[in-house]
């Protein structure tokens, strides 16, 4: 789509040149950067939320509607992308990626905040002929008033295909996630409508901040001191960030001694400290440490027991990730740029071992909404050779009695369950341990012995955790 010539102005009629409006600005300029550069929002809007800052032109509400307007449109694109197809005389593929980016956010203002609709038709058109021009700014103004006709569950009535007769297209639509998704998640609960559509509207919640003391180094009681800070639920290192909480004003982040990280994880990290060991307990392994959370809550936790860390990462940008987590770490520790599927220590030299291994993140779709629109069901595959390889070269590195804490941030299947069962199948002298006493006080998880953590559920990122025992 090309601009369009201006409509001749009467005359004596001055042009007014578009109004920039720097929130709006930002927040375009971001899904632009997720959308051709594959970026990550939680990645690039930080940096440009600083700038903005530093030059001046943002205060904490503007810093707060631009963080709205990225995560807002992210989350909901797929039932916006519906109801803009109804809106316009072509198929989507046919727009301009920016012009849909702009109508996103008009859609976000009009359909998904309190933005009154003609404020919200009037700040998008503006934007529009900043970014655009003012020849499509007059497409994006038809688009939008059509929009403004309804409001969001008036639209998704009309958009979603009846419950009764697709449930996964309807649950796809009604909650903006790919219908491989929706189906995959299902397959994961193996519950009934409420559970999944719990899940779905959970991944579309804003997550809550969580910290983590770093054992040693800081406490919860010190994190607890800061404003908006109240207790994690199962973690006793996890304090959560309360609505306009920022980490980066926290003493004990700015300095190392406490980091940013989800009770989710955390408990991962704990159950694989804690699990019962037969035999010596002074040599740790972290396995596919990058980018450094849970090899830095293990280092801490090792060095209060006199026990040695060895963080490993295959990507050297990604160790050195790692390396600056565990700075400061009072115990002994080392990082390496290693692949664990080729492993650079003899078998048996472990007593303890982690892999989180990498994965889709379907786990994380609240943090990274742009995740669900960037993944496709063929990138299993290209997971799966990994995944069994860094858990089989776990399983040789830990010695006998030692113990395997295999994780993710996926509940797919093929990522969790099929890829624990398929390597125990071919490996001898390994046995699944029951991991749930080592969460004590998490309710609902499931009948074990491994663990899923859910959003709805746990109010945390959706981990897995298996733990294996060598036992020949």
């Amino acid at each position: 789509m090309s601009d369009q010539p201006r409509r001749p102005r009467k005359p004596g009629t001055p042009y007014r040149r578009p109004r920039k409006d720097p929130v709006r600005l930002l927040a375009f300029e971001a899904l632009r950067a997720v959308d051709e550069r594959d970026a990550y929002a939680n990645l690039v809007l930080p940096p440009l939320l600083r700038k903005a800052r530093e030059g001046g032109d943002f205060d904490a509400r503007d810093a707060a509607l631009a963080t709205e307007l990225v995560y807002g449109t992210l989350r909901r694109q797929g039932t916006y992308d519906a109801i803009i197809a109804e809106c316009v005389d072509r198929p989507l593929r046919e727009v301009d990626p920016p012009v849909l980016d702009v109508l996103g956010l008009g859609v976000h203002q009009l359909l998904g905040t309190r933005i009154p609709s003609h404020a919200a038709v009037s700040a998008s058109v503006e934007l529009a002929r900043v970014v655009l021009g003012d020849g499509r700014a007059k497409f994006v103004n038809a688009v939008l008033r059509k929009v403004a006709r309804d409001d969001l569950d008036g639209w998704v009535e009309k958009v979603a295909p009846p419950y009764d007769e697709d449930p996964e297209d309807h649950l796809a639509v009604v909650h903006s996630h790919p219908r491989w998704v929706v189906s995959a998640l299902w397959d994961s609960l193996g519950g009934g409508r409420s559970g999944i559509e719990d899940l779905l509207a959970a991944d579309n919640e804003r997550p809550e901040v969580t910290l983590v003391a770093r054992p040693g180094r800081s406490t919860a009681a010190e994190l607890l001191a800061e404003d908006a800070a109240v207790a994690g639920r199962w973690s006793p290192y996890a304090v959560r960030l309360t609505e306009g909480g920022e980490p980066g004003a926290v003493e004990a982040v700015r300095e190392g001694r406490a980091g940013v990280q989800d009770e989710g994880s955390q408990l991962v990290a704990l159950a694989v400290a804690n699990a019962p060991l037969d035999g010596p307990d002074r040599r740790w392994l972290d396995g596919c440490a990058g980018p450094g959370g849970k090899a830095a809550l293990l280092g801490a936790l090792a060095a209060e027991r006199g026990a040695f860390l060895l963080a490993s990462e295959k990507q050297p940008h990604r160790a050195g990730l790692v390396a600056k987590a565990l700075a400061g770490n009072p115990g002994p520790y080392q990082v390496i740029a290693a692949d664990g599927t080729r492993p650079a220590w003899r078998p048996g030299s472990f007593d303890r071992v982690l892999v989180d291994v990498p994965c889709t993140g379907l786990g994380a779709l609240r943090r990274r909404p742009e995740a669900r629109w960037r993944r496709r069901p063929a990138d299993l595959d290209g997971f799966a050779p990994l995944q069994r390889g860094l858990l089989r070269g776990a399983l040789d590195a830990v010695r006998v009695g030692g113990i395997v804490g295999y994780a993710t941030c996926s509940p797919h299947l093929a990522e969790t369950r099929a890829v624990v069962a398929d390597v125990l199948k071919h490996v001898p002298g390994a046995e699944l341990i029951d991991a749930r006493p080592l969460l004590p006080g998490v309710p609902e998880l499931g009948e074990g012995p491994d663990v899923q953590l859910w959003p709805h559920l746990h109010g945390t990122d959706a981990m897995y955790l298996a733990i294996v025992r060598r036992t020949g």
